[in-house]
């Protein structure tokens, strides 16, 4: 082989008709050249890369679209030649690296990373008491028992995850889905990330197209929006729940706070004694860890009334203010379908609440389909309601303009109609006893 390299003219297709038959090269970097290879009733694309030692390794791609145009399959163009070549020429050097560094990175073992980096993030934030352990279940139940765990990461493809996601739309809802899509694509990607010399471009590629999210028209999830008596009536249900079952209140408190602010969950939980401002009549929300980037506040002042203050005066008054300001009691198993009291913690996940809120919304009487996120979504529009600025509504609820905008569209208008009303222009002449003699006025002369 020449040391320089004669490039020919394989761009397009009129170009490479020009050429003799045989093999013709270009360049696409020093030790890769996409080539072509030339025969009476048409070409096929190749590719070539160079191994060391004067030693190159060759394949053949696909048909070139000398007679049928490209389908970016098994007939391609120049440009989406270029791409293949460049992406098997990467998907061999990353299988060599991986037969260099051992067993093949399997699906199980990206699964398990991402579970160890997010249980240490977790523990260091919240503590170990406060361990959310629902993303593990659901990795173990629908991945790392699955055909999928056993999948080098590297030959992963669209396909395969879509066969996968496809074979979970029977037996699970559509709410389970989406997050056991989150979970994987997210423990991809840190492997991505993490083994990237291990690993060909094309997989992340493979894992944005196989797990993306679903068209936002169905997948769309419904706003459950509450009245305010609505509301009430599910604030006095856990008051109620509490009382049946001696909860000394903590269910009560829980559903309050997430009624007043329509925070998420998981900033209520990490709520601290101290963020209670029983003198003002303010709770300091902490912000969400929802999205990307270093948020600029880290607690988010939201006025609530002096009704709620009391209500809560058993969970913050005389108690320290780094403690969790609401707790609940954990039990022990002490016998079959026997229980007793063990100690109070803190409240750890959403999952906690599911008992309790499935008995609070058959006494509220709001529907059985009724999430305590339902919550969040009346809140919302209760601000947008009330003329509240849609930046201020935002900024009160962790979030941005534009979801405001995006999933409470219609509720903004609504808001927005009566301070439009008040720039209607009036077309005619006003009312006046200056023109009781006229005739009547018209709009234009």
């Amino acid at each position: 082989m020449p040391k320089t390299l004669r490039e020919a003219a394989l761009t397009t297709r009129s170009a490479r008709t020009k050429l003799l038959p045989g093999v013709h090269w270009r360049n696409i970097d020093p030790d890769t050249h996409l080539g072509y290879r030339k025969a009476p009733r048409g070409g096929r694309w190749l590719v070539r890369s160079y191994r060391g030692a004067g030693d190159y390794t060759q394949a053949t791609l696909a048909t070139a679209d000398d007679t049928f145009p490209a389908n970016g399959c098994d007939i391609l163009d120049f440009n989406q030649a270029v791409r293949c070549a460049i992406g098997y020429v990467s998907g061999r050097r990353a299988t060599e690296q991986a037969q260099v560094a051992g067993r093949d990175l399997l699906v199980k073992d990206a699964v398990a990373e991402y579970l160890e980096v997010r249980e240490a993030r977790e523990r260091a934030h919240n503590g170990a008491e406060r361990l959310k352990r629902d993303a593990r279940s659901r990795l173990t139940k629908h991945v790392l028992r699955s055909a999928l765990a056993e999948v080098p990461v590297r030959i992963l493809g669209d396909d395969l995850l879509r066969d996968w996601r496809a074979e979970l739309l029977p037996q699970l809802a559509a709410g389970t889905i989406r997050r056991l899509v989150n979970d994987l694509k997210a423990a991809l990607n840190l492997a991505l990330r993490t083994h990237r010399k291990r690993l060909p471009p094309e997989v992340q590629t493979a894992v944005r197209e196989g797990l993306r999210a679903e068209d936002a028209r169905s997948a769309q999830p419904r706003r459950q929006i509450l009245n305010d008596d609505d509301v009430r009536r599910i604030v006095a249900a856990a008051h109620q729940i509490d009382l049946d079952c001696g909860a000394d209140g903590d269910t009560a408190r829980m559903v309050m706070i997430l009624a007043v602010t329509g925070a998420r969950f998981g900033q209520v939980a990490r709520m601290l004694v101290s963020d209670v401002h029983h003198d003002v009549s303010r709770l300091m929300v902490p912000t969400s860890r929802k999205g990307r980037g270093n948020k600029t506040t880290e607690r988010t002042a939201i006025p609530v009334g002096t009704d709620v203050i009391e209500a809560l005066r058993p969970a913050w008054e005389g108690r320290t203010g780094s403690s969790p300001l609401l707790e609940r009691w954990r039990h022990r198993q002490i016998a079959p379908a026997k229980w007793e009291r063990e100690r109070r913690g803190a409240w750890a996940s959403a999952s906690d609440l599911r008992r309790a809120w499935a008995r609070i919304i058959a006494i509220a009487n709001v529907g059985s389909d009724t999430l305590p996120y339902a919550l969040r979504h009346s809140s919302v529009v209760r601000g947008l309601r009330a003329g509240l600025p849609t930046r201020l509504v935002a900024a009160l609820h962790d979030t941005s303009v534009g979801m405001i905008e995006a999933h409470y569209a219609a509720f903004v208008v609504d808001a927005m109609e009566e301070v439009a009303a008040r720039a209607v222009l009036p077309l005619t002449e006003p009312a006046n006893p200056i023109y009781s003699q006229r005739a009547s006025p018209r709009l234009f002369p």
